[in-house]
């Protein structure tokens, strides 16, 4: 084998692996000749064809990178316990190699899970290449295992924090709005740009800026208690009724955000009236920020909104009892 006689093979960084497929290719023709044409649905309809397969494979030759990542002592330590090696479920990445050979193909990849000999997990990107001359019985393949470990340990990692963000927005008792206020961001750089200082006094004279830059507003997402806090039945419900949700107050407490945002403050608080889509009030007390990495354009932003509706009608009482006779009303 003239690449065993090369010095890449034996001083790749990369796991090496020859293997002979010649029973494989034996076992193809047979099926073939049975009227065998779905290899995919053959397979998976009796999975022991797949391991039947897999144990059909001879192994020739490993580089010394191939012992290090297995953690074996020599090659017949490794070959003697590849069951060790593939011990998880071969199934579903032998059978992308089964199918991509039997389709002619002298190039196949894929991801699989494999273990040293010591027990440690081995998350791996196969790669395997029919080596010339012998496509017609497959009779010598180069296979390399790079170590994908920790790619896929950071992947895991991500996807974890992502579910966990996720459950905390979904879940979260206060109402959580994700909007893209760009476009207002937008509109606020035009006018800077036009010269505009007295922003005050501009909405003062250009009191439409403001509903131009409500309706430039897209709700990207809202959690169950938004959903919760304005009745509605689910979000598509309550993105169809926003009109009901924001009446006359809004305009107010938007010119006040836009002063806010104008002035650079990316994270406010204030007070605001909204309504279910039963009609009931809601005073809520709305805080507002944009996320982290969106400074720039404003392409994400949070809006926490508290219920504060049962305080505000403690307070709007003990108001009438402080100019009010208990007795009398007067």
């Amino acid at each position: 084998m003239q690449l065993l006689d090369s010095p890449i093979f034996e001083l790749s960084p990369i796991a090496m692996w020859l293997e002979d497929f010649s029973e494989v290719q034996k076992q193809f023709d047979l099926w073939r000749s049975e009227g065998v044409e779905d290899i995919a649905s053959f397979l998976l309809e009796d999975k022991s064809r797949i391991l039947s397969c897999a144990h059909k494979i001879k192994v020739l030759h490993v580089n010394p990178q191939t012992l290090k990542q297995f953690e074996a002592q020599s090659f017949e330590d490794l070959t003697a316990n590849l069951a060790q090696i593939f011990k998880a479920d071969m199934s579903s990445t032998h059978l992308n190699e089964l199918v991509a050979l039997w389709n002619g193909e002298t190039l196949f990849e894929n991801t699989a899970v494999n273990y040293t000999l010591t027990g440690h997990r081995l998350d791996i990107r196969l790669r395997g290449t029919v080596l010339p001359g012998h496509e017609h019985d497959l009779s010598l393949v180069l296979i390399t295992t790079e170590d994908i470990t920790p790619y896929t340990h950071a992947q895991r990692l991500e996807e974890k924090s992502r579910l966990i963000a996720e459950a905390r927005f979904q879940y979260s008792p206060t109402s959580l709005w994700v909007e893209d206020f760009s476009r207002v961001k937008a509109r606020l750089d035009h006018l800077r740009r036009l010269g505009i200082s007295d922003f005050k006094t501009f909405l003062d004279v250009h009191n439409d800026f403001i509903n131009e830059c409500l309706r430039d507003i897209m709700v990207t997402d809202v959690n169950q208690a938004t959903l919760d806090l304005f009745a509605a039945r689910d979000k598509d419900h309550l993105l169809k009724n926003l009109h009901k949700v924001f009446q006359n107050e809004t305009q107010q407490t938007f010119r006040h955000q836009l002063l806010e945002l104008w002035d650079g403050n990316i994270q406010h608080n204030c007070e605001a009236v909204n309504y279910a889509l039963d009609g009931s009030i809601r005073h809520v007390l709305l805080h507002f920020a944009v996320f982290p990495g969106f400074e720039d354009d404003w392409g994400m932003v949070q809006l926490a909104l508290t219920d504060i509706t049962a305080r505000k009608k403690a307070e709007n009482y003990l108001e009438y009892l402080g100019k009010h006779d208990v007795l009398t009303k007067l």
